[in-house]
């Protein structure tokens, strides 16, 4: 057969040529009426699109039609060797094993076109899935009310679910993704909401598909072809003729076409006066759907997947309180009741073949003509495709409004008009995927759509049922977060059940969506219902830490970083750049809590609005450094007052903060601000007495950020117990790609010779105990007395001697300034209100100690990438000029130095 021209019956004298492909085809006879069907007979071959003659329907009278007897054997031995080959058994039957039945062995097609059956079509085209009789022949009655009922009590609890939320406030447009994603957060709901757009769109190709396919097979066409068939008969070559309808006129995905167009001149025109007169309650689906899925459950649950329909044009409906949970739940119980209904009515008027064969059951048996089905099923068809025309650009129209995806603003529309452009895409969509026809690929992924969708309605009703938040407090009070569980985990029971290769696509695609989101989405916030849960695990988690002190096992570094407490930043920068870079390198692989604040002198009723704007300003700083933390802005009198109320009421139980990080003020000198000295002690005061630790950064400028990486040496200088936390920090420095290349050197300060050894193998074994991998260097101090040094002696002779010496001399003058001002105003020594007492051995004895640590530092850590060095407390009763100077000597010409100080507890332990 070539060209398309059919292969007669042929005298066993006379050879016929063989098929391309090698098929054999069956012969045509005249019993074949509305329908004439050539089915490859090969082993191996389909036969899932041979039909039987449609019953309802007068046969056309056979119109110049020679039928040669030869023909009407062969189709009589065809018919014997497969007892089922007019049952019209489709590819679903074959994967479900009933084709096993004929005895024929079913193989693989070896190429995209074999196994295909070549089938010319009079009056509709070629069958692409079961329909309900199907399911029931296959099932049986009592596994079809099974099947049924589970699938009805997944719509009716989502319904349920959805009732609540829809009447727990107002409701914007677009259904089901205003309602997921005020619930579980813009990622989520965009992500279901455009899959669930996209269901719908497609949805609408296949109701189209449906009507046009009902509506061929009601009414067959007049066109005709003649095909002459050429025999020999006694030796004599005779010509026979046949008249046969053209299919061309026919075209299934022409007819599609132009039907959706129509439908959007409907939607486009119409849709104002619709609007008006259509409420949930008229949203019925009578439709039996055509649904190629796998798996007997994949049959019917397409005939249950509208109950969003009035939750999609929500922006359309006067009370959405009202009509949305009367009218899905008298939906959803209504056609759940006929399904069932239909399932007892079938099972008691036809037989399994019937169901199997006779496409339209319900036509054959109609009353009083097969016509009032047709017409029912095209109008429903109409009907769902005009609701999926509709329903599907508002919710796109919805998703763009809300502003979360930049690429979706074409999309946009004023409040209250309507979506053209997205009915537009909507339309463009529906067409290609009519044009395509065979949807056995994409009708099963759109059906898990539906599925994600009802899903994730029903884990939003359950999340906020199981919250009760004081804001949720719907009107419908059928509800449990139980029944809602339950409907969730039917969802995904369904979805597995229908194909778990779909289920992974349709999932595997939606987690696309919200990792997209998560990236180039704008954040915003709805109040959805992880917000809520995050609130009530942190209070949770909270109160399950309690107000004891936390094991070293469990700490956590909280710092609190002083953000402008000296030095003179631009107005419009929140905070030194590097703090930020300081306070991630304080937390292992980020994990912990940091927090920013910054202190505003003055008057908080007249400052109170700059605080906030400052307080905006310096949290987008820290999520731009891509920082864990949180920003607080202070207005008090003073920077010494705000810090000592910050130092007291910061946190909550064991979420208080432990670390004050600050820079060390390198400029007070050199701008001569001479109240940094009195405040810089006030804060290392106040510290002291609220038992928090203390970092100062100096040469904070020279930090280096994540890019800059390290080589060399950290450097402890470990002088005082401070519970390990200067071995602490060392150990996290490490874990940052910037420091990680760098090695551990501890140093420990001995004042004997003979303690060193001693001292040494202590401090390793410890280290050894803390799993802590460095270098102990073990340095001797034989006297701390300064006469003990002298110039000529070998002692180190850099550049700490000229601060030593430099230090000295302001000391003196400023101690011979006051000494002067108390003799002239008759009262004792006083520096900022307070008595202080001075005692010259005592102020000579820690400078010259500042003095020989900075020249132990210069010898063995001049080039190290970071020193850390115990803090000094200060001096009590001593003027706080002097203790800076000491400090300006112990840093003076180290490039990048970490002064740390701990608290009366550990921070690290020898325990598992």
């Amino acid at each position: 057969m070539e060209n398309g021209e059919i292969e007669g019956a042929a005298d066993d004298g006379v050879p016929v040529p063989a098929p391309p492909n090698g098929r054999r085809y069956r012969p045509v006879g005249s019993s074949d009426r509305a329908v004439i069907q050539m089915t490859s007979m090969e082993p191996g071959s389909s036969s899932s699109t041979a039909v039987a003659a449609v019953s309802g329907i007068t046969p056309q009278p056979p119109r110049n039609l020679t039928v040669d007897p030869s023909m009407q054997e062969d189709h009589t031995v065809s018919q014997g060797d497969s007892k089922l080959e007019l049952f019209g058994f489709d590819s679903l039957v074959n994967i479900l094993g009933l084709k096993s039945m004929t005895g024929e062995q079913i193989q693989a097609p070896s190429s995209p076109r074999d196994g295909e059956d070549v089938a010319i079509t009079i009056g509709r085209p070629k069958e692409t899935g079961p329909k309900f009789g199907t399911m029931m022949g296959m099932a049986g009655v009592w596994q079809s009310l099974v099947l049924v009922s589970f699938c009805g009590a997944c719509t009716f609890l989502t319904g349920i679910s959805l009732s609540a939320i829809a009447t727990n406030g107002a409701m914007k447009g677009g259904g089901p993704y205003y309602l997921i994603g005020r619930a579980l957060g813009p990622e989520v709901g965009v992500s279901i909401g455009l899959c669930f757009f996209l269901g719908n769109a497609v949805a609408g190709s296949m109701y189209v598909l449906g009507a046009v396919e009902t509506f061929l097979d009601a009414v067959p066409s007049a066109e005709s072809v003649t095909v002459v068939n050429n025999t020999l008969v006694n030796g004599t070559a005779t010509a026979s003729t046949a008249t046969i309808s053209t299919p061309s006129l026919h075209d299934l995905q022409v007819y599609g076409v132009i039907v959706t167009i129509l439908l959007c001149f409907i939607v486009f025109g119409g849709v104002k006066i619709i609007n008006k007169n259509i409420n949930a309650q008229t949203m019925l689906e009578f439709l039996i759907q055509m649904a190629p899925y796998i798996g007997i459950s994949s049959l019917f649950f397409p005939a249950v997947t509208g109950i969003m329909a009035g939750s999609n044009r929500s922006a359309s409906l006067k009370d959405t309180q009202r009509s949305i949970p009367i009218g899905t739940l008298s939906a959803t119980l209504t056609t759940t009741a006929m399904y069932l209904f239909s399932v007892l009515l079938f099972g008691a008027l036809a037989t399994r073949e019937e169901l199997l064969t006779d496409r339209l059951l319900t036509a054959t048996v109609a009353w009083p003509a097969p016509a009032v089905i047709y017409i029912g099923i095209i109008l429903s068809t109409l009907g769902a495709a005009l609701q999926s025309l509709t329903g599907a650009p508002r919710l796109l129209a919805a998703i763009a409004n809300d502003d979360i995806l930049p690429v979706l603003n074409y999309f946009k529309v004023s409040e209250g008009a309507e979506p053209h452009s997205a009915t537009l895409f909507t339309a463009f969509i529906c067409i290609c995927c009519v044009v395509i026809g065979n949807l056995d690929l994409i009708t099963p992924t759109i059906t898990m759509f539906f599925l994600l969708c009802y899903a994730g309605v029903n884990l939003s009703c359950f999340l906020l049922d199981l919250l009760d938040a004081p804001s949720w407090r719907p009107r419908w009070k059928f509800h449990h977060w139980s029944l809602s569980l339950v409907g969730a985990l039917l969802c995904v029971v369904i979805m597995f059940l229908i194909s778990w290769s779909f289920t992974v696509v349709s999932l595997a695609l939606a987690s696309l969506i919200y990792y997209y989101v998560s990236l180039k989405g704008k954040a915003g916030d709805w109040g959805d219902g992880f917000k809520s849960a995050y609130f009530q695990l942190a209070l949770r988690s909270l109160r399950s830490l309690g107000a004891n002190q936390v094991h070293p096992k469990n700490w956590y570094p909280i710092p609190l970083i002083f953000c402008r407490p000296w030095g003179k930043l631009p107005e419009n920068v929140p905070c030194h750049p590097k703090l930020a870079d300081f306070a991630n390198c304080m937390k292992k692989k980020g994990r912990g809590m940091s927090i920013f604040v910054s202190i505003i002198d003055g008057d908080y009723h007249e400052l109170a609005e700059d605080a906030k704007t400052a307080c905006r300003q310096l949290d987008t700083y820290i999520e731009y450094k891509r920082c864990e933390g949180v920003a607080e802005i202070i207005v008090a009198p003073s920077m010494s007052e705000g810090f000592r109320s910050i130092v007291q009421t910061m946190g909550l139980g064991n979420l208080k903060p432990n670390i004050i990080v600050m820079r060390y003020p390198e400029i007070w000198r050199r701008e001569n601000l001479i109240q940094i000295p009195s405040t810089f002690v006030s804060i290392i005061n106040d510290c002291i007495i609220a038992n928090k630790a203390v970092v100062i950064v100096k040469g904070l400028d020279e930090w280096p950020n994540e890019y800059q990486r390290q080589y060399g040496t950290i450097d402890l200088y470990w002088i005082v117990r401070d519970g390990g936390l200067m071995l602490l920090l060392s150990q996290l420095l490490l874990t940052k790609e910037t420091f990680e290349s760098c090695k551990i050197q501890v140093f420990c300060i001995a004042e004997e010779d003979t303690d060193a050894e001693e001292l040494k193998a202590d401090v390793k074994k410890f280290l050894y105990d803390l799993r802590m991998h460095a270098e102990v260097i073990v340095v001797t101090m034989k006297s701390w007395e300064p006469h003990m040094e002298s110039s000529s002696s070998g002692a180190p002779q850099d550049d700490s001697q000229e601060a030593y010496t430099s230090a000295q001399r302001r000391i003196s003058t400023y101690l011979s300034e006051m000494k002067e001002t108390a003799q002239r105003e008759g009262h004792p020594l006083m520096e900022d209100g307070k008595q202080v007492v001075v005692n010259e051995q005592k102020i000579e004895k820690f400078l010259y100690t500042m003095f020989k640590l900075n020249s132990t530092i210069l010898r063995y850590s001049r080039m190290a990438a970071v020193v850390l060095v115990s803090l000094p407390p200060p001096p009590l009763n001593h003027p706080a000029y002097f203790y800076m100077e000491y400090m300006d000597l112990l840093v003076e010409n180290v490039p990048r130095m970490l002064i740390v100080r701990g608290y009366r507890r550990d921070v690290v332990t020898f325990f598992t």
